[in-house]
């Protein structure tokens, strides 16, 4: 490990497209010189574009999303418990690995929103940001971080929706949206 890595934590935030994107671009540039990364999905299916291009690249590995629950605003509250337990426990997966020391930099995608639909504990999120590894880097993507959480983070992104063609009634499209 180099000596100025300084195991800060980003945030990418808002309501605009582009936060996981701006997160993968940091685990490309990471690998790219030679850093470990760690890349652990919340609230996602294995169906997005960027999953087989990342688990291609040396260094980079995504951990396997083996199973998807759908829209946390369809589920009933049985369904909310089991999605709960399982992200819960995918977190706390992800966190062994990054104590591990094998990683240098870990990539939370979408774990504000999992965070503030309860699907984890972000008690277990802050608690882990000031317990990590010194020289773990740590991004952490989704909308509406809690100011705790901004508080935790040395850098805080935040992309703003000016205009989406889904206003228009144009629906995600693959290999741009996902």
């Amino acid at each position: 490990m180099e000596e100025n890595r300084q195991g800060l934590v980003h945030i990418y935030c808002g309501d605009g497209k582009g936060k996981t994107s701006a997160a993968v671009g940091l685990a490309v540039r990471a690998a790219g010189r030679g850093m470990k990364v760690l890349v652990v999905r919340f609230l996602k299916t294995e169906n997005s574009g960027e999953v087989e291009v990342l688990r291609s690249i040396p260094g980079i590995t995504v951990t396997h999303c083996d199973r998807t629950f759908g829209f946390v605003f369809r589920m009933n509250e049985e369904q909310k418990a089991e999605a709960a337990r399982y992200y819960q426990k995918r977190f706390e997966t992800a966190e062994k690995e990054a104590e591990s020391g094998n990683y240098d930099l870990l990539i939370l995608d979408e774990i504000l929103a999992s965070c503030n639909y309860g699907m984890v504990q972000e008690q277990s999120v802050l608690e882990f940001l000031h317990t990590k590894p010194a020289g773990l880097e740590v991004a952490l993507t989704g909308r509406d971080p809690s100011e705790k959480m901004v508080e935790q983070a040395d850098y805080v992104s935040e992309i703003h929706m000016v205009k989406h063609p889904y206003q228009k009634g144009i629906p995600a499209r693959k290999g741009i949206e996902f």
